[in-house]
């Protein structure tokens, strides 16, 4: 196979009132994992050129069973993470405070402290 499964369709909407084809999962090792440029979450437009908009699950799944050797895949990046059970790696940063917003406050507060003990040792 072409290493990676699929999920969506008209009759399988991965998201609502979305009849996309969107990788679920790339297998390790597969054709897909080792080319490196389809991700999970990639929605997919078409298969050799062949549009999968307003397909069943199964048609799409033929489509990609019976692309050849050669396949060329029209693809649409996920640019945000959505919720639903495609796990989305992102760029690593977590949707929180920055650690630099907690760390340098923080230090700031530490020195401001030790300072002002030395002061206070000095004076006595």
């Amino acid at each position: 196979g072409l290493g990676f499964n699929i999920v969506g369709g008209t009759d399988q909407q991965y998201i609502s009132n979305d009849n996309s084809i969107y990788v679920s999962r790339i297998k390790k090792d597969g054709a897909a994992y080792l080319d490196g440029r389809l991700q999970e979450g990639d929605k997919i437009l078409a298969v050799n050129g062949k549009d999968l908009k307003d397909l069943r699950h199964k048609d799409a799944v033929e489509l990609f069973r019976n692309a050849g050797y050669d396949v060329s895949l029209k693809i649409q990046r996920r640019l945000q993470p959505q919720n639903g059970p495609v796990g989305h790696q992102g760029d690593g940063e977590s949707g929180g405070l920055p650690l630099a917003a907690i760390l340098v406050p923080g230090l700031a507060l530490a020195v401001t402290a030790v300072w002002i003990l030395l002061r206070y040792r000095q004076r006595m």
